[in-house]
């Protein structure tokens, strides 16, 4: 795939990735000290996988922890090797990570920053941690990126939507597979304005940190933009469980759209409420009342069951895309094979994002030469690469950002089977969901990714 078709936009800004920033714990060995953050000196290297197994969003956790240990058997030469086998870059030969048998340590982030923080702490302080992945809360991501950046640790942020994470908060150590807030409101506002019409009230509620708010300033802006008129938005808490009260006050604000910027149990919570009030059923301003859930999987629609038939909605990967929209999405057949073998079900975008990511970083680190996360960096900015479910993605430089197409979606009217609970509506290219660097969303000029910490 030639630069062409992402550098004719003009996009494209690289960073300077500069030497080692502050100092940070570092693991020694024989007596003499790493030259980066815990490099690996004997025949193992050590990955730390830090997702939420309890809290709001433990369903992801769990789902994106599967992949990554699958992701490390497929690494280790294990099973069939999934995408290994359709990715276009061919460094990786099923032999571990620069012939390093790849093992790994876990954490649970219990869908909070400071609890996240700490088990990254201690993966890469008592666990010897080369790399850190994780997520499924953007408030985690931007926590935990952080801590890498300081720690002299290459971050591959999980599920994380938020603008935040490479936009304001980006950081030189830190890289995203997963698509965004900007995005998801570019790809569904044209699908909203074609189903519901372009003369609209929307009701947003919204959880209450750092992806709430960016995805609801994303929708907002796209769907005010084609005509429709914000009402209101409420913020909401991640712990909370009953949304009655904050769903009350629709029926009485003359809003026609109720848009849930929630995620998670959140989300399956907060569409139960809503259709338990009746706001399915409603008619006002002499229209239907709509309900719109900007991000969602497949595992948020199982938990909703019946509730969540023609939700509109947009995820980074589906499961289905290869069967249903050809070979520009190769790749996810293979990784839904070897998931669905071993588990018994197919993967979610969580499962799918954390996979990749952690085959993206031993690419790099191969094709580098190297674990300092510095030339890993320099790897992976800039790289093109498809095979990996997505088509043609760019790792963006400038902000560590991948692009690639998104997924809009809706609950699935009469599903085959209990997996089947999502239809792709359709696929936006890559194209109408770009952005430059600098974009207001992003944070502004202000918003770079400073320096390259190599930590020793």
């Amino acid at each position: 795939m030639s630069n062409s078709r992402f550098t004719r936009r003009g996009l494209l800004k690289t960073s300077a990735i500069a030497g080692a920033g502050l100092a940070a714990p570092t693991i020694f060995t024989a007596g003499s000290a790493a030259a980066h953050t815990n490099e690996p000196t004997g025949d193992t290297v050590t990955l730390g996988f830090n997702v939420p197994q309890s809290g709001p969003y433990a369903d992801e956790g769990g789902d994106q922890l599967r992949a990554y240990k699958l992701a490390v058997e497929h690494l280790n030469g294990e099973g069939d090797g999934g995408m290994l086998n359709t990715f276009t870059s061919k460094a990786l030969q099923g032999n571990g990570i620069m012939g390093k048998k790849v093992q790994y340590v876990t954490g649970d982030t219990q869908t909070k920053s400071d609890a996240a923080r700490a088990s990254a702490k201690s993966m890469i302080e008592k666990d010897g941690a080369v790399m850190v992945t994780g997520g499924s809360s953007s408030g985690v991501a931007v926590a935990v990126q952080a801590l890498c950046q300081e720690a002299g640790i290459i971050f591959m942020s999980g599920l994380t939507h938020s603008n935040d994470t490479t936009g304001k908060d980006r950081k030189a150590n830190g890289f995203r597979h997963f698509f965004n807030s900007y995005m998801s409101g570019a790809a569904l506002a044209p699908v909203l304005a074609n189903a519901y019409g372009t003369d609209r009230k929307a009701y947003h509620l919204t959880a209450d940190y750092n992806w709430g708010y960016t995805t609801e300033e994303a929708v907002r802006t796209s769907t005010e933009a084609m005509g429709w008129e914000t009402v209101e938005t409420v913020l909401t808490p991640l712990t909370a469980t009953d949304f009655s009260a904050y769903i009350a006050p629709v029926l009485q604000s003359g809003a026609d759209v109720l848009v849930l910027n929630h995620y998670g149990g959140n989300m399956v919570n907060s569409l139960t409420n809503a259709v338990q009030f009746g706001l399915r059923d409603l008619e006002v301003n002499g229209k239907k009342f709509e309900i719109v859930v900007p991000l969602y999987s497949e595992l948020m629609a199982r938990g909703a069951g019946e509730n969540v038939k023609g939700i509109f909605g947009s995820q980074n990967w589906d499961w289905k895309l290869e069967n249903q929209l050809g070979a520009r999405y190769t790749g996810t057949n293979a990784f839904v094979q070897s998931f669905g073998e071993k588990y018994g079900f197919p993967p979610s975008q969580a499962a799918h994002t954390g996979y990749v990511q952690a085959l993206l970083y031993a690419d790099a680190v191969e094709r580098a030469g190297s674990f300092n996360p510095c030339a890993v960096g320099e790897a992976l900015k800039d790289f093109e690469f498809d095979g990996m479910g997505n088509g043609p993605t760019l790792y963006r430089g400038a902000d560590h950002q991948c692009f690639k197409d998104v997924v809009v979606v809706k609950g699935k009217e009469d599903p085959e089977n209990e997996f089947d609970l999502v239809e792709i509506v359709e696929v936006t290219p890559v194209d109408q969901v770009m952005y430059a660097p600098d974009h207001p969303q992003m944070g502004g000029a202000e918003a770079t990714l400073g320096s390259c910490n190599a930590g020793a």
